[in-house]
């Protein structure tokens, strides 16, 4: 297992060198100049069209954008909100956050130009369901289909890891911890409940995350809020701890400002996915009359996953000064935290947020990875065989190495993200295309709702 985990390090470490997080950010960088700060410029618009009753019903589409919108939260707030966090802020000081903060706002405009291809390159497949995604727009848009293939294996195998084996992992050992439940049990309960909801396919998923999701965003929400309101007076000095150790490096391993930026970046990206290639896969499913609208709904999952809820848990850890401790690793130091300002719920309220993020990524994840195997395998009885197994992983993820587990996240993640980017800079000038028919769009609905008036 030691020579395992060497080489799954090495191999981690080379893939996730400066290169590839040169390549991540800048590509959000270069998306956000040619769409012009969107992110910024329409992300008001953007939430308030997730927010909105009336979804659209008539366009071609499996599911609801706050369904879609919904599936790829739950598959992108998990343990890296928690645990993720936590790790970068131990390797990386507190300036990892920041680097979370900064890589999260570009990272907007590359979730954006994902959804945007994901639905113009989209199709329907043999079962009348709507199938897009990376694989979809490197064959049809790019015109490489090797690349499109390369990316489905590493989605397919990638979502063992990122999306099934570290999230039951991470709750096994949170609940062993705290309520002294044997891993093998949470495994079997975790496994039941991901059976039942994955085997109805992505319309059961798409009704269950809308009705999960928001539950556990707010129970977070809510306990960290709370952390605040009862600390007002660390607020401030945790931020400002946050900046200066941001370009200093302190706290962080060796002291280098290096550290802050790659375990910052690569804690943000393995949290809210963007660059990933992962999310625009739900995304494709949605109800929408035009690719835009349907990527402006899936840009706001980055601010809500990193820019919100990974920092509540960043700012709280900060805040405690619990970081400096290193005995203290993963959830433990996140536990550690929350226990300092609200008692024994501390832990419970770390506890039941993992359970809930974790078991919701399970099933966003496994809409992602069948559909990767769908690419691949274009035989619809197959699926079957690709559940089964994923199902069977929560289990088996359960009682696995943890870092056995994150480096092999790692890796996939990383693999993933390379032929995507390729993808989302090669046919950037279509993202400014549809990003033009949206913008005008909107201003039409505008202007003919005040004329309504």
């Amino acid at each position: 297992m030691e020579r395992i985990e060497a080489i799954l390090g090495s191999i981690s470490s080379f893939v996730w060198g400066p290169p590839l997080l040169i390549l991540l950010v800048g590509t959000g960088i270069y998306l956000t100049v040619r769409i012009g700060l969107l992110q910024i410029r329409l992300l008001p618009y953007a939430l308030k069209l997730v927010f909105t009753k009336n979804q659209d019903k008539t366009s071609q589409g499996d599911i609801s954008h706050f369904q879609a919108l919904s599936t790829a939260l739950a598959a992108t707030v998990g343990t890296g909100n928690i645990v993720g966090v936590a790790t970068a802020v131990i390797l990386g000081g507190p300036g990892a956050v920041f680097w979370m903060w900064f890589s999260a706002f570009f990272g907007m405009a590359t979730k954006y130009g994902e959804a945007v291809l994901a639905v113009k390159y989209r199709i329907v497949d043999a079962k009348g369901q709507m199938a897009g995604g990376p694989m979809y727009y490197l064959e049809h848009g790019l015109k490489q289909k090797w690349l499109g293939v390369l990316f489905a294996i590493f989605g397919a195998i990638a979502a063992f890891g990122i999306g099934n084996g570290t999230q039951s992992n991470s709750v096994a050992i949170v609940v062993r911890d705290t309520f002294d439940v044997p891993t093998w049990i949470t495994g079997l309960i975790l496994m039941i409940f991901a059976g039942a909801v994955i085997l109805g396919g992505i319309t059961a998923i798409g009704k269950v995350t809308s009705y999960f999701v928001p539950v556990m965003a707010l129970f977070y929400l809510i306990a960290g809020l709370t952390v605040m309101i009862l600390n007002l007076e660390l607020i401030l000095p945790a931020i400002a701890t946050i900046f200066s150790s941001a370009f200093t490096g302190e706290a962080a391993v060796g002291g280098a400002i290096g550290a802050a930026i790659r375990y910052g970046v690569a804690r943000g990206v393995f949290s809210n996915e963007a660059g990933l290639g992962s999310a625009p896969i739900a995304a494709a499913a949605a109800k929408t009359d035009l690719p835009g609208r349907q990527a402006l709904v899936s840009m706001t999952q980055v601010f809500i996953d990193t820019l919100v809820i990974c920092s509540i848990t960043g700012i709280t850890i900060v805040m405690s000064g619990m970081y400096t401790d290193k005995s203290l690793q993963g959830s433990a130091l996140t536990t550690a935290a929350f226990e300092q300002f609200l008692g024994p719920a501390g832990p419970i309220v770390v506890a039941i947020g993992l359970i809930f993020f974790a078991s919701s990524t399970i099933i966003g994840w496994a809409y992602y990875g069948e559909k990767c195997f769908q690419y691949l395998f274009r035989n619809p009885s197959l699926l079957i065989v690709y559940r089964v197994i994923f199902i069977a992983v929560v289990f088996i993820g359960a009682t696995v190495s943890l870092d056995v587990v994150w480096m092999f996240s790692d890796v996939m993640n990383g693999l993933m993200a390379i032929p995507n980017l390729i993808g989302l800079l090669g046919l950037s000038g279509v993202i400014v295309y549809e990003t033009k028919r949206i913008v005008s769009k909107i201003k039409e609905e505008k202007e003919a709702a005040r004329s309504g008036n």
